[in-house]
């Protein structure tokens, strides 16, 4: 069958509303937040219910359609974007948006896959609960993409990743079927947990339509600290501290240079300063619960023992909602002064939490032997040991050079992350743009065991392919 032809069937599944084929109504699914653009689509397939996902998956498989299954374009390796080749269908999901329902005694939530996730966390709220995955894109991404690229995020030393997060998942298969295994159980030993496959999978072994998602207690109070540290050392040593003085209720403990807090006051001009003095490392950390506990004087006991020990040189403590916001709003801010900066490495990696000190002094002295000029930008989640050690290349460098030249500085920050046993990617995942280093590091066993999967699942290789793995040549 021939495109047009294809595409008029397709049509009569999807209606008016349900494909869109001309160039400049598919513009903003050809881009994802890192400005990343291959090309365009062979068009956008809109579908509004599960059964009009399986129709859509059926028809590209009889025809050998290709298909890139697409949430909230808030993705950073390349892994929803439309191949440069034009011949991929991109699959949104952003019509199926339903709460399908919420069980506020049994604390879960069944939800279609393209809710938006702030959507999803404000339905929790109205029962009482939190769904407590928390990411800077939570305004736009959704929980399809959030399952398929095992969001992290901010609160994940409390919480863990979406992977535990997940009860219940409804895929449609790359030939069409549907497998759904909507269970709410929070406790289900029967045999392999077929689900935890898809989760991490970014799109190459089915598309998700539908998840159980686990909820928390919403919280009542919390309190937000943001402090001033001299060292990465007494960083860590803090973290253990407060580990053991908060009562597992630390939520989030984010690491943040000198330098992001100015990238952050850059980018948004309500911001100022928040302590007299300069420190080189900062604290954000937020403990909070459901409960009638005292959080406050909790808080203020560690901020006492930090101080005590000199590990605290400075803090500031809000002392309401709205100075919580903004001393959140620095982490949030930062991400959008690095990006006015231009292009640079920005990189997703993890080491033992232990090790982060030892790590970034060695990553930083390699680096600067490399690119003397250049600025270096580590920041993170201390409390999952997610570090992302970005890189502005030097002010002066011309445009063309920049590419080649941070792709270098790349090649060594991971040839020294082997070293301490760390991750290429904690949390954003592998797409297109890390495949080559995560294919070098593969296992032969390993890389038998994940190529054998996606063969199993999609032996014809049109779901999301060339994302993760290469794609198969044709015979």
């Amino acid at each position: 069958m021939e495109r047009d032809a294809f595409l008029e069937v397709l049509a009569g599944c999807l209606g008016e509303r349900g494909l869109l084929r001309e160039p400049e109504s598919m513009v903003r699914y050809v881009s994802d937040w890192a400005g990343i653009r291959l090309g365009m689509p062979l068009a956008v397939a809109r579908p509004a219910s599960t059964a009009e996902v399986v129709a859509t998956v059926r028809l590209c498989r009889e025809h050998g359609v290709p298909m890139a299954p697409q949430g909230g374009h808030s993705g950073l390796v390349a892994g929803a974007l439309p191949a440069a080749e034009g011949n991929e269908l991109v699959i949104s999901l952003e019509r199926m948006n339903r709460v399908r329902s919420v069980d506020a005694i049994n604390f879960t939530m069944s939800v279609d896959a393209g809710c938006i996730l702030d959507s999803v966390k404000q339905a929790a709220a109205e029962h009482e609960c939190d769904f407590p995955l928390a990411l800077g894109a939570q305004g736009s991404c959704q929980i399809g993409g959030n399952v398929a690229t095992n969001a992290g995020g901010l609160n994940v030393l409390r919480y863990g990743m979406m992977r535990q997060l997940v009860l219940g998942l409804e895929v449609v298969l790359p030939d069409g079927r549907l497998w759904s295994a909507m269970t709410e159980l929070h406790k289900d030993n029967r045999g392999y947990a077929l689900r935890q496959l898809f989760l991490g999978s970014e799109g190459t072994l089915g598309i998700v339509t539908g998840a159980v998602l686990k909820l928390t207690p919403r919280a009542v109070q919390s309190r937000t600290a943001l402090l001033g540290l001299d060292s990465l050392e007494a960083v860590i040593e803090l973290y253990g501290l407060a580990r053991r003085d908060c009562s597992d209720l630390l939520s989030a403990f984010e690491l943040i240079p000198r330098r992001c807090i100015e990238l952050a006051m850059e980018a948004t001009s309500t911001l100022s300063d928040p302590m007299q003095q300069h420190y080189p490392w900062y604290v954000l950390l937020e403990v909070s619960a459901s409960g009638s506990l005292d959080l406050g004087g909790m808080l203020e006991h560690l901020l006492e023992r930090g101080m005590a020990r000199n590990l605290i040189l400075d803090g500031a403590l809000a002392a309401s909602e709205s100075q919580s916001q903004q001393l959140w709003q620095f982490r949030e801010s930062m991400l959008e002064g690095q990006r006015r900066r231009g292009e640079h490495l920005r990189t997703d990696i993890s080491v033992p939490i232990s090790a982060i000190p030892a790590f970034v002094d060695a990553a930083s002295r390699r680096i600067r032997e490399s690119s003397p000029d250049c600025e270096i930008i580590a920041y993170g989640h201390v409390g999952d040991g997610n570090l992302h050690f970005n890189v502005l290349p030097p002010p002066t460098m011309p445009e063309a050079e920049k590419y080649d030249h941070l792709h270098a500085l790349e090649v060594q920050l991971f040839s020294l992350l082997d070293d301490f046993g760390g991750s290429i990617s904690a949390e954003h995942g592998i797409g297109r743009t890390k495949q080559p280093a995560y294919l070098a590091r593969l296992s032969p066993v390993e890389r038998e065991l994940v190529v054998g999967i996606k063969a199993l699942f999609d032996p014809d290789d049109l779901m999301n392919p060339g994302r993760i793995l290469p794609r198969r040549q044709r015979e």
